[in-house]
């Protein structure tokens, strides 16, 4: 090496892959989707930043009125990591302008399902049925980690942390309006 030669150095390269993405970026999560329609588009977030990513009706589904239920598939079956849950949220906008939301808000899947992702709907308008089209975005999936829970059999649970008295006991609608 002559006085005026420069250190080499590894040639920066892009991601090839999402995982390679993984690898790079940090709070990047790689999820296996297997596409179910192929005419589909995978889940996505409707806008930078956003949390939940957007998932789609397979198939056209009439909502009745007052209450009117459906279990809607996607089209995607998923292999959430292990210490993760993907929850099925509802879209705001669809619960507040048509009254349709998740049945069982959210609804949980487990790292160990591999069958079609599927959304419980329900029509909360009294009046007007909702028709939900094919590529209709009808539920948000947000992944959370969850951590596998060990019992600490006690006979008295400790304080809340910082000596405050908290809530104890006291149950539902406790801390006021």
């Amino acid at each position: 090496m002559t006085g005026d030669s420069k250190p080499q150095t590894e040639p920066q390269t892009e991601p090839q892959t999402d995982l390679d993405l993984c690898a790079t970026v940090p709070n990047v999560l790689a999820v296996s989707i297997k596409l179910l329609d192929p005419d589909l588009a995978p889940p996505k977030y409707a806008n930078v930043g956003d949390a939940g990513l957007d998932l789609m009706a397979r198939i056209d589904v009439e909502l009745p009125p007052g209450g009117g239920r459906s279990m809607v598939p996607t089209g995607i079956a998923i292999a959430v990591p292990m210490g993760w849950g993907g929850f099925l949220l509802p879209r705001s906008g669809l619960a507040v302008r048509n009254g349709v939301t998740v049945v069982n808000g959210p609804g949980l899947v487990d790292a160990g399902y591999r069958g079609e992702i599927v959304v419980p709907l329900i029509n909360t308008d009294p009046l007007v049925p909702y028709v939900i089209k094919r590529g209709e975005r009808i539920a948000q999936l947000l992944f959370l980690r969850v951590p596998e829970v060990i019992w600490e059999v006690t006979d008295e649970l400790p304080p809340v942390p910082g000596g405050a008295d908290g809530r104890g006991v006291a149950g539902f609608g406790s801390s006021g309006r």
